[in-house]
């Protein structure tokens, strides 16, 4: 009986608080991240883009500022549309439309903080979340496939993967692709 309860009184919690077990990400997502994925690092449009705005030399008060002001914002307001409608916002969205499996695209430069977007994201600053840290990783750069979850706003399954960005052999910011893993071959 006692072993019942629990069953109840857990299950009651997941579907009440949103509680749930991430998925690991299958293979195939895997296998796209080292691949396709990883040289979307290297590409010319987001390398330059985010080149352009490590030079203006935020600090992070600034980023931490504009991050605040970001999640207190509803909807898409100018400054979000002009990461959209720049250069290689334009870029990422035409990857997003290259494949059915892409379902956002982000690009965050050297502190984690946004420069180009297919989507408005909920936060600005993406520095202090693991899709920034290990990709960025200390400058280091590495490939990071986090686990599938249910993304609302997308009401689809994702898996995030975040690669370095690289101008040359230095790692200079990171981007990160959300896969709807229900669309990947």
């Amino acid at each position: 009986m006692k072993k019942i309860i629990t069953t109840v009184v857990t299950l009651f919690f997941i579907l009440t608080c949103g509680w749930a077990v991430a998925e690991e990400a299958p293979q195939k997502v895997k296998d796209l991240a080292d691949s396709t994925l990883a040289k979307l690092g290297s590409d010319p449009v987001i390398v330059a883009a985010v080149k352009a705005e490590n030079a203006k030399g935020k600090t992070l008060d600034q980023i931490k500022s504009m991050d605040q002001k970001w999640k207190a914002t509803a909807g898409i307001v100018d400054y979000m549309k002009a990461l959209m409608d720049s250069d290689c916002g334009k870029h990422l969205r035409q990857i997003q439309d290259s494949e059915p499996y892409y379902a956002e695209l982000f690009v965050m430069d050297n502190q984690g903080a946004n420069v180009a977007m297919t989507d408005k994201t909920s936060d600005y600053w993406q520095g202090d979340e693991a899709k920034f840290q290990k990709s960025y990783n200390g400058g280091s750069g590495a490939v990071f496939v986090d686990d599938v979850e249910f993304d609302d706003s997308a009401q689809a399954y994702l898996c995030q993967v975040s690669v370095p960005v690289k101008d040359g052999a230095e790692v200079i910011g990171a981007i990160t692709i959300g896969i709807d893993v229900d669309k990947i071959q």
